[in-house]
């Protein structure tokens, strides 16, 4: 092998190292998940938890609340990761409960793990660019 091939074939190399490992740190998008077309219109917010963990738990009130609050402008799913364990693959879990807030295009904006209260939430959503009114019972949880 010349230098210049050698060269090369370090070059590729190092290629394949940077894709491989990037992969492994990349953000979800809505290509890596089956999302259904019509569910791209509005930002999603996607908790992944379980119905027996404590924190997860007190989410389900907070999203609840969103869900009816805000159904014409925003998307809130709950995914049981003990249910749907490849879930916990694709958007990469590492503790529960994690709420995920995607664009209406399907991009990852930012990640929560732990509880999160509706107000952060939405102070949240208002910081990536997504006014929501506040809801007009005011209890602020």
């Amino acid at each position: 092998m010349t230098g210049q091939q050698r060269i090369v074939a370090l070059l590729v190399l190092v290629i394949a190292i940077v894709v491989v490992l990037g992969a492994r740190h990349k953000r979800l998008n809505v290509d890596d998940v089956d999302v259904p077309i019509a569910n791209l219109t509005l930002p999603r917010l996607v908790d992944l938890g379980s119905t027996t963990c404590t924190q997860c738990k007190k989410m389900f009130p907070v999203l609840d609340e969103l869900k009816v609050a805000y159904a014409d402008k925003l998307q809130v799913e709950f995914i049981d990761v003990k249910v749907d364990r490849e879930a916990s693959k694709a958007y990469n879990i590492r503790v529960i409960p994690t709420q995920i807030f995607f664009a209406a295009d399907g991009r990852e904006l930012y990640r929560h793990e732990g509880f999160i209260s509706r107000t952060d939430i939405l102070a949240k959503w208002s910081e990536l660019g997504l006014e929501l009114p506040a809801p007009t019972d005011g209890d602020g949880r």
